[in-house]
């Protein structure tokens, strides 16, 4: 590995455009895996066939939330995500508590993702009648190829996930039209966005599960020294991702109300959550046939690697970051002289993947309810915190600083003000009903829950005046 650290190499560079970060963050979204997953939990939890209004909401909180980060975009030069936003807007202290927290939430859903890919993979060879193998040794396979991928260039892996999200929003977008083209029982309804029907239930629960599914779409920033014009680039590809994955979600999570019927679907929703179904195949097999199922069933699993590639990737970009305002070892900031990439940042985040899957593979914990509901349900506390922290960064920062409030009141106050109340909103609908997303008892989610808070006190208490961090 070559790898160059001065100061003047110490910095990404790269021609992204934002098609190129859309299809990283929206890949980092997994959609396929939202709709597989998330979907019957918003139906057979929540308000059933009200579930699409549920995306919906979840998509125009984070889209207002979007506003004032990108407003703050042009006062914030460099790469670093919510990290770099809290530091402006509510200093050094709170900044490096907000990167605590942000390592953990990006972790842990990559983590999550790894336990998941592995079930998947092993359980799509038993379904075609193969070896029976470990969960841990696809986890490991596909985590080796992860780190050829992020130890190169990043425009390799915007290559490689764009045309697996294509692939996998292609057959989605098939399988929405059949569906539509040829209806359930009921024809083609909207009953979905009847107050009387989106009211029923619970649609805080729609709410929580929609919002997990979003985890990724603020990763836009983290590619700013790697886009083409950062200042057209960045806030183009963060609205383009909330409206592309919270149309994508709620459009598609309405088409199998009207291929299921609105009557059926929570029926065939809890059927999936007690193990006696598959909604997503199930439903795609009654649809596009057998080889329709096995296509989404392959596409499934691209949509997972997508996942933890992008996860990968911001995670090292992240730590590079951190690593050049002295937060972490200078090392970590080394910038590779032919891949022009964070390549020592990724191989780390290589070796931290895989002593962490490693450790839950030896006790034996269940890759699906034990590592990916448990750390799901960790990053989604994590992000609603950095997205709520940001928010408030966000009014500090143009209060202190009116002269810049270029955008206007309503990007500079009334946006970011309704950002915050939304996701304290939202913050309170998942940790009230957090034994829901980890599926874990109630001891056990505490625990889980507290994590993320108890990384914003570590980096806040551990803070010390660092070397280049920005102050605003």
């Amino acid at each position: 590995m070559t790898a160059s650290t001065t100061p003047d190499t110490r910095r990404l560079t790269g021609h992204l455009g934002p098609v190129g970060i859309v299809f990283m963050v929206v890949a980092a979204a997994a959609p396929l895996t939202v709709i597989g997953g998330n979907m019957p939990l918003a139906m057979g939890l929540g308000n059933g066939a009200g579930a699409p209004v549920g995306f919906v909401i979840a998509a125009l909180v984070l889209l207002v939330f979007s506003i004032g980060f990108v407003t703050m975009t042009p006062h914030v030069p460099e790469a670093g995500a919510f990290f770099s936003y809290v530091t402006v807007g509510l200093g050094e202290r709170m900044g490096k508590g907000i990167a605590v927290v942000a390592l953990i939430a990006y972790t842990a859903i990559q983590i999550g993702i790894y336990g998941y890919i592995g079930w998947a993979i092993a359980d799509t060879v038993a379904h075609y009648h193969g070896p029976q193998i470990p969960w841990p040794v696809y986890s490991f396979a596909v985590l080796a190829i992860v780190a050829v991928l992020g130890y190169r260039h990043i425009e390799l892996s915007a290559k490689v996930l764009g045309v697996a999200l294509a692939l996998e929003i292609g057959i989605v977008v098939i399988l929405d039209v059949v569906m539509v083209a040829k209806p359930g029982p009921a024809g083609v309804t909207f009953a979905s966005f009847d107050p009387a029907v989106f009211t029923q239930g619970t649609i805080g629960i729609a709410i929580l599960f929609a919002l997990t599914g979003f985890i990724g779409f603020e990763a836009t920033a983290v590619f700013r020294d790697e886009a083409r014009d950062p200042e057209r680039t960045i806030p183009r590809a963060t609205y383009a991702a909330v409206i592309i994955i919270g149309a994508f979600y709620a459009i598609t999570v309405w088409a199998f109300v009207v291929a299921l019927g609105p009557d059926q679907v929570t029926a065939v929703a809890q059927q999936t959550l007690d193990g006696n179904g598959n909604m997503l195949l199930d439903t795609t097999g009654a649809t596009l046939g057998t080889v329709g199922r096995d296509i989404v069933n392959v596409l499934l699993l691209t949509s997972l690697f997508a996942c933890v590639l992008s996860f990968h990737n911001v995670i090292a970009r992240y730590q590079f970051v951190l690593a050049g305002k002295g937060l972490l070892p200078a090392r970590l900031a080394a910038v590779h002289d032919d891949h022009l990439s964070p390549s020592f940042s990724s191989v780390v985040q290589t070796v931290t993947a895989a002593i962490i899957v490693g450790i839950l593979a030896i006790l034996g914990i269940d890759p699906l309810v034990g590592v990916f509901g448990s750390m799901a349900g960790v990053a989604t506390v994590g992000m609603v915190v950095l997205m709520l922290t940001t928010s408030i960064a966000v009014l500090v920062f143009f209060l202190r600083h009116r002269d810049r409030a270029a955008g206007g009141l309503w990007s500079t106050r009334v946006a970011p003000a309704l950002a915050v109340l939304g996701l304290l909103a939202s913050l309170w609908l998942v940790l009230s009903n957090f034994t829901l997303v980890t599926g874990g008892s109630a001891a056990l989610s505490t625990v889980l829950a507290a994590i993320p808070f108890a990384g914003l006190i570590i980096g806040f208490v551990a803070w010390r005046p660092s070397r280049s961090l920005a102050s605003g």
